[in-house]
């Protein structure tokens, strides 16, 4: 398995130690939640988000496209990288939004531009990079995950480019959008009774098999490859935002921009990491209220109920990571209805041009909501991150105007 020359290998989160490989297979099993690490010493940091910015096309030898012209800062060298040009997403700045928010500045990353439709492209590409790479030495298939939706098909996306089976388990009220184009990726789906523990749970009942596991934080790679967000805000806006509001469901988004930022602050690219705000729905916010009560990491929701798919994570896997995320941060936690979120991606849509999914509608919402409770103090740049595109979720859109009457 090649990896860059910075990269020293997975540290466990518990312990500290750092194991001197990127194979997690390799790994004793009572490590837990694994990172990667690197040699920061070594990592130039204008050199890194000057990335691919060369003049002109080398055709022998390209620049490497999206975000793995980051490579310094992932553990494989984009010439190994397996992708379909995740990343280098739209930085959309957004004159209405800031006005209402009452800051100075309002940006959208729209993860919607990426293959699949969605911020978790980027780590399903580092994720698969790694599965591809061990795949000639050693049986890996099927590989295997539980989603509300849009893992189960950058999964089924990134495995087929790889030629590797794949098996998706989601909830039946999975967006029949997922449930299409995993079929369509070459993916297999089993659409599990419930909600998404229900299909969480199905995979080791189902699967009858040894299986490789690509749910979040059980593999170190899905965040590991979301931190290019951060990477690509700093290089984009010269210097980190004030503070980045993120739709949060399983906690690996929000652990990612802040490992991406953490990063960044360590070899001196930025002064500080910005304000994290995890953006969640009202019906299902475990790590909303663990934050708000103080505590290290979230209690399991018991009574989910949101629309927004992509948010209904009642025991989120990255909980702990993602209130760390915060509070280091020194951000905050908010949620919204469903119908405020709703209207939320509804407004954006109509007024900014940018399509958002469901579950991007929190981010907005979360923001005004903050607004309405002073949080800014007017000078800020505030980034909302839209995890998902509109195409995702157009009926659940479609019914809300249809509950106002439109």
């Amino acid at each position: 398995m090649e990896t860059t020359e910075t990269f020293r290998g997975l540290e466990s989160r518990a312990s500290g130690r750092v194991y001197e490989t990127a194979n997690p297979a390799e790994l004793p099993d009572e490590t837990g939640h694994v990172e990667a690490t690197y040699d920061y010493d070594a990592i130039d940091p204008e050199t890194l988000l000057d990335a691919g910015d060369g003049d002109g096309v080398d055709a022998a030898e390209p620049p490497a496209a999206g975000h793995w012209r980051y490579d310094a800062l992932l553990p494989f060298p984009a010439s190994t990288g397996l992708s379909g040009s995740e990343g280098s997403t739209p930085l959309v700045p957004t004159e209405r939004l800031a006005d209402e928010l009452g800051v100075a500045n309002v940006y959208v990353k729209d993860e919607g531009r990426n293959p699949t439709g969605t911020v978790l492209d980027r780590g399903l590409s580092v994720a698969m990079t790694a599965v591809a790479a061990v795949a000639d030495d050693r049986d890996v298939e099927p590989l295997a995950c539980a989603s509300p939706g849009n893992a189960g098909q950058s999964m089924a996306a990134y495995a087929g480019r790889a030629g590797l089976r794949s098996y998706a388990f989601v909830p039946s009220r999975c967006a029949f959008s997922n449930k299409a184009m995993t079929n369509v990726h070459g993916g297999d789906m089993r659409v599990v009774g419930g909600r998404y523990p229900d299909a969480a749970a199905a995979v080791d009942d189902q699967l009858e098999t040894d299986y490789t596991d690509l749910n979040e934080f059980a593999t170190p790679y899905r965040h590991e490859g979301i931190k290019t967000v951060a990477f690509e805000l700093v290089a984009d806006l010269g210097g980190a935002p004030d503070a980045v509001v993120v739709p949060t469901g399983t906690g690996e988004v929000l652990a990612g921009v802040y490992k991406g930022f953490a990063e960044l602050a360590r070899i001196g690219a930025i002064e500080a990491v910005p304000r994290l705000v995890a953006a969640q729905a009202s019906g299902c916010a475990p790590i909303a209220a663990a934050i708000d009560r103080g505590l290290d990491e979230p209690e399991p929701w018991s009574t989910p109920d949101t629309i927004c798919g992509e948010l209904e994570v009642p025991d989120p896997a990255g909980g702990r990571e993602a209130v760390e995320a915060v509070v280091e941060s020194g951000g905050t936690a908010t949620t919204a209805d469903d119908e405020d979120v709703l209207a939320s991606a509804v407004a954006v849509a109509q007024n900014e041009v940018i399509e958002m999914g469901a579950a991007g509608g929190a981010a907005p919402a979360g923001a005004w909501e903050l607004a309405e409770e002073g949080y800014f103090d007017g000078e800020e740049t505030v980034v909302l991150l839209n995890t998902d595109a509109g195409l995702k979720t157009p009926d659940v859109l479609r019914s809300h105007l249809m509950g106002q009457g439109i």
